[in-house]
Parts: C-alpha cells; sequence; structure tokens
C-alpha cells in the first residue's frame, strides 16, 4: 500500500458547518430536510441517484459566470472569457456556461468534441496544452477554432505543416513563460522556467516573428497561464502580464501583427478560509498593465467559477473506533483526488439536521480503496456519523468527476444538475457492464 498523504494540519480551528454554509450561498441547513442545494434537498437527491453523486448548482454558475463578465466590463476592457473544459467537462455546465456568454478552453481532442457536442461554436473554441498530436491539431483545423496556443517552435512547424497540407490558415497565438512564481501548489504551478509549458520569454520575440511567416498561420497574440489555485493576491499577475505587455511593444516595433492577449486563468477560491482574491482585483490587475494597449484580452478560469458551485455527496458505510475514529464513506480517492493528489482541504457537512447540530469529536474521513492515501481528512470534528448517514465534501464542482477513475473497479459516480427546485440527473451513474466494455479475452487463453 502507498504512503499516508501528508494532508495539510492547520493551526487555527477549521470553520464551523454554519461558517462553511454561510460562505456558499447556494446551501442550506434546512430544520426538517437537512442540507439543501438551492431549493432541493440532498437527501431527495440521494433517494434517485443513490451515492456517491456529484451535484451542482446551476444558480451558483450563472452568478459566478456574470460576476467574472461584470468585473471585467466594469473595468472596461474588451474581454472574453473562455471556460477551461479541465476543471468540469459536463455538456449540461457547459451548455449553461455557454448560456451566460462563456466560450471553452480545451487540452484535448476529447474536451473538442465535448464542447462541441455542448454546441459551442468553434468560433469560441481555444485549444490549449503542451502535447497536441496531429490527429487533435487536424480536428481543430477541420473546424476552424478560434485560437489554437502554441507552446514551441516544434509545434510551430507541426501546425504550419498541418495547415499547409490541409488548405487550411490556423489562428495561432504563441503561449510565452514569464517565469513569474504564482505561490501556489508546485503541482500546478505553470509560469516558471522549469515548467514544461509555453517559451521561454527571452526567446519568444524571435520566435513569434518565425511563427506569423510561416505558412499555414495567421499570428494572432500572445498568450500565458501561471499556474491554478492562486491565492496569494495580484502580485504574480501583475508581473506576469507586465512582462506580456512589454512583448506586445515589441512586436509592434517589430511591424509584426498582433490581435489579441491571452491572459489565461488560475483565479483561486476559498476551499478553507483562504483570502482568496476577487475578480474586480484579477480586472484591475488587467487594466492596470494591458489596457493601454488598445488590444482584446482573453480568460480561461475553470476553477473560480465551477469550484464552488460543486459538491459530492456521500453516504457513510460505518465507523471504525479504536485508537483512531475513523469515517468510512462510499466515495473515495477515485472520486474525488484532489485531497490524495494536492494534500487538499475540503469542508465536510453532514447532511441530517440533526447530525449538524450534535456534539462533535475528531474524525479520520477516508473511503474504501485499498490506499492509505485513500483520505479525504484527518482529525476533522465531526458529528458521530452511523452507517447511511450522508455528507457532503464542498468545493468539489472543478477537478472533481473530471479527475475521477474506476481504480478498485469502482463504477463513477452519477451527476446531478439543480436549478431552484427542480434537479436532473445530468450524467448518469456508470454501470459495472460498462468496466468491462471493450475488454475481451483472447481465444489462446481459453476458458
Amino acid at each position: 500500500m502507498a504512503a499516508p498523504t501528508p494532508l495539510a494540519v492547520h493551526a487555527d480551528p477549521d470553520p464551523s458547518f454554519a461558517e462553511l454554509i454561510a460562505g456558499r450561498p447556494h446551501l442550506a441547513m434546512d430544520a426538517r430536510d437537512g442540507l439543501m442545494v438551492e431549493e432541493v434537498p440532498l437527501a431527495r437527491i440521494a433517494a434517485v441517484v443513490g451515492t456517491p453523486a456529484w451535484v451542482y448548482s446551476a444558480g451558483s454558475l450563472r452568478r459566478r459566470a456574470r460576476a467574472l463578465n461584470g468585473a471585467l466590463s466594469g473595468a472596461g476592457l474588451d474581454a472574453s472569457v473562455h471556460f477551461a473544459m479541465k476543471a468540469n467537462d459536463n455538456l449540461a455546465v457547459l451548455a449553461l456556461l455557454h448560456r451566460e456568454g462563456l466560450g471553452v478552453d480545451v487540452v484535448s481532442e476529447g474536451e473538442l468534441r465535448l464542447a462541441r457536442a455542448a454546441h459551442i461554436p468553434a468560433s469560441r473554441i481555444v485549444f490549449s496544452g503542451v502535447g497536441k498530436t496531429d490527429r487533435e491539431l487536424r480536428l481543430a483545423l477541420a473546424e476552424d477554432i478560434l485560437q489554437i496556443n502554441a507552446e514551441s517552435a516544434e509545434e510551430i512547424a507541426m501546425i504550419s505543416a498541418l495547415a499547409t497540407s490541409l488548405g487550411r490558415v490556423a489562428r495561432v497565438a504563441l503561449r510565452v513563460n514569464p517565469d513569474v512564481d504564482a505561490k501556489t501548489h508546485a503541482k500546478i504551478t505553470t509560469g516558471r522556467a522549469e515548467n514544461k509549458f509555453g517559451v521561454p520569454i527571452d526567446a519568444a520575440l524571435a520566435l513569434y516573428a518565425r511563427m506569423a511567416a510561416a505558412p499555414g498561420i495567421e499570428a494572432v497574440g500572445i498568450a500565458t497561464h501561471i499556474g491554478s489555485q492562486i491565492t496569494a493576491g495580484m502580485a504574480a499577475y501583475r508581473a506576469a502580464y507586465a512582462r506580456l505587455a512589454e512583448m506586445v511593444h515589441a512586436i509592434r516595433a517589430a511591424g509584426l501583427p498582433i490581435l489579441r492577449v491571452d491572459c489565461g486563468g488560475g483565479l483561486g477560491i476559498p476551499y478553507r478560509d483562504e483570502l482568496a482574491p476577487l475578480p474586480d482585483a484579477l480586472a484591475g490587475a488587467i487594466k492596470t498593465t494591458l489596457g493601454g494597449l488598445g488590444l482584446p484580452v482573453m480568460l480561461e478560469p475553470g476553477r473560480w467559477i465551477a469550484g464552488p458551485a460543486g459538491l459530492l455527496l456521500a453516504s457513510v458505510i460505518i465507523e471504525k473506533k479504536g485508537a483512531r475514529r475513523f469515517v468510512i464513506a462510499d466515495a473515495a480517492m477515485n472520486d474525488l483526488a484532489r485531497p490524495a493528489m494536492y494534500e487538499a482541504w475540503h469542508g465536510i457537512v453532514p447532511v441530517s439536521p440533526i447530525a449538524y447540530h450534535a456534539p462533535l469529536s475528531p474524525a479520520d474521513v477516508v473511503g474504501p480503496v485499498c490506499e492509505t492515501g485513500d483520505t479525504f481528512a484527518r482529525g476533522r470534528d465531526l458529528p458521530a456519523l452511523p452507517a447511511g448517514e450522508m455528507i457532503a465534501f464542498l468545493d468539489a464542482g472543478a477537478y472533481g468527476a473530471t479527475m475521477s477513475s474506476t481504480y478498485n473497479a469502482r463504477p463513477l459516480a452519477p451527476e446531478v444538475l439543480v436549478d431552484g427546485a427542480r434537479f436532473a440527473v445530468v450524467r448518469d451513474r456508470q454501470s459495472y457492464a460498462a468496466l468491462a466494455h471493450g475488454q475481451r479475452v483472447p481465444d489462446w487463453i481459453g476458458t
């Protein structure tokens, strides 16, 4: 078995259940029906789809999309927002956000196909990623998407050759690595010199000139993305965007075309009690550094929009008491991977109104997977949670379902979208038959 995951230890007390709910407007604790998402009791959803299950708030998704768009327009920016699909690729979520005026940022053929299945126009799709294959680039060119963010000289050569062979012109932005420390988790920082993403900023101008001269390519701008879950204020953003502004001036001085600047995403959220910056602060950083260039800007947020809007609903299998108290849930690291992968903290709230007001004692919350790393929390103050009680893991709308797997042959959990007093199952629970679909035993092995 794997070694225990070193989950973060906090010196100050965890937020109370009431504080966690108060900070999430789509949640409420009803004295009779228990924990609610908008106007729907989670117990009602569990009665229909069982547990574990992902539950998303349509109202929260709308509010957050509108807040971000409002901050950008309020700052006087000509800006477009492209939701980072890697955070949440559910078709219903994508369609809802498209209705709010958002495009998407994709990083694979699968995401591009899902975006089109959600009726996102190709003209609203940006393709990012450090390792796009020939097949993926061919699809992007055939669909005539808005923009491909190229991350190396080698990729620019690939795009040029493919576009020329297909008789297409690819709109390409060059992703620049500004060598800025976003002060986030080491596994999700992307703007340092040692990261695999983008091209070094001191080599970017020469490469941009080569790209602009390459056949089959229309050079449309520059792009950056410095990391994910950024909560340390705007200093890193301002530093990165100031370097982009310098590059825009250099591109113009060289007589090269530039139509827009892609600012990436990464704005963090308060999972526990972090002082996460608001969209107004990000809009201000963009305005200060890039606002005087006379160019449209693009943003590619994911977590900030979808993270708080979702939760993972789970049931307790057993409470195991001994030297430590273990609450063993039917959700596991294959469902919500962030605690095992990033030592991430998620709020855990009981669904029952009785449990919500009951005395608390420390417990380790774990899943049934055969890994010690299958641990969601250590020493978390929780009420008695006998078999059948339900709990909700908060802020799981981003990098939740998209990072889940079928490890231990555990089917993927269903996804549910709540909108006011109504809800719909927007992805069925995977069947056990589906786990074996596509597999076969060769005849030479026998039965």
